[in-house]
């Protein structure tokens, strides 16, 4: 039977707001298949029924087919505010898709589509959410709302990454500068979602941690998902000939045959996340990691997990 699509509707969503929409309804459909039998957006747009209270606003549905009573919840009772935080610089851009396109996706396009799947749950559970984006500065802070004008500007910056209008190298970082300014400019209590690589080769690098525990200082929840390409960051496996590798920000080159800096290249990488995890689990700061090729679920789940355990 042929699909009707219905164009009106559809120009009401941005492409990003689409994908956005397909990647959590996969996710959620997902979830009733998995042990997490159960456990989805409801719990967000429902709440328990608290003896004595009235009935008028049980939604009789849900009870029907879960046999426990849930209160519908609205806006007035929404108390989450949500700041996504992009990593803008150039490393972010790596691999550069005109070189890599076989290989799929970029550690920007990566995040993109994780925020903006998480801004669709933070609309339809009808909570707050806000965006910052930094490189060397912040080049973009909003406050955080919820109504459906704001959800559309977010989406329409956060494409304005995805196609900027100059060449994506060249944009160096300076996250711990950054970072103590947006926790400066954020509502207290919020929830932090941070999307970055963790390259910070500023001189204000070994400060980054401290601007993390800004954060968490100023009582916000934080998650910090560390993005990267397992395979060429982590793992290095590049073949075994000549190669010239650019740095995305500096512009610094090195021609090496990887065979011969394989073993050390990862092994201070394993120091590097090791030393991540370490004062992540300090601060009390939620790391998840990040690889780029695995998909979307690495992402929502984390953040439906600290959801719950917020309420």
């Amino acid at each position: 039977m042929p699909v009707t699509i219905d164009q009106a509707r559809s120009d009401e969503f941005s492409p990003l707001e689409l994908l956005a929409r397909q990647v959590v309804e996969g996710f959620i459909t997902g979830l009733h298949k998995s042990p997490f039998h159960g456990f989805s957006v409801e719990f967000a747009e429902h709440r328990l029924y608290n003896q004595g209270e009235s009935v008028k606003h049980i939604d009789w549905k849900l009870f029907g087919r879960s046999d426990k009573m849930f209160v519908k919840r609205y806006e007035e009772e929404t108390n989450l505010r949500c700041q996504i935080v992009i990593d803008g610089s150039s490393s972010m851009y790596f691999p550069l898709k005109e070189n890599n396109a076989e290989e799929g996706t970029d550690k920007m396009t990566f995040s993109v589509y994780s925020a903006a799947a998480i801004m669709y749950l933070l609309r339809k559970q009808r909570d707050a959410a806000g965006l910052s984006v930094f490189n060397e500065e912040v080049v973009l802070h909003t406050q955080a709302h919820s109504n459906t004008v704001h959800h559309k500007y977010l989406y329409a910056e956060m494409e304005k990454l995805l196609n900027p209008l100059q060449d994506v190298r060249g944009k160096h970082t300076s996250a711990s500068k950054a970072l103590h300014q947006i926790a400066d400019n954020i509502h207290k209590r919020s929830l932090v979602v941070i999307f970055s690589d963790m390259l910070d080769n500023s001189d204000t690098s070994a400060e980054l941690f401290p601007a993390l525990q800004h954060l968490r200082h100023n009582k916000h929840e934080v998650i910090l998902f560390h993005v990267y390409d397992r395979r060429h960051e982590l793992e290095f496996a590049y073949d075994n000939k000549p190669y010239r590798f650019v740095d995305m920000e500096s512009g610094e080159e090195l021609k090496v045959k990887p065979h011969e800096i394989r073993e050390g290249y990862q092994e201070r990488m394993r120091t590097f996340k090791t030393d991540i995890a370490l004062k992540c689990a300090a601060y009390h700061i939620d790391l998840v990691e990040a690889d780029i090729n695995l998909g979307y679920k690495q992402i929502l789940l984390p953040y439906l997990l600290k959801r719950v355990r917020m309420h």
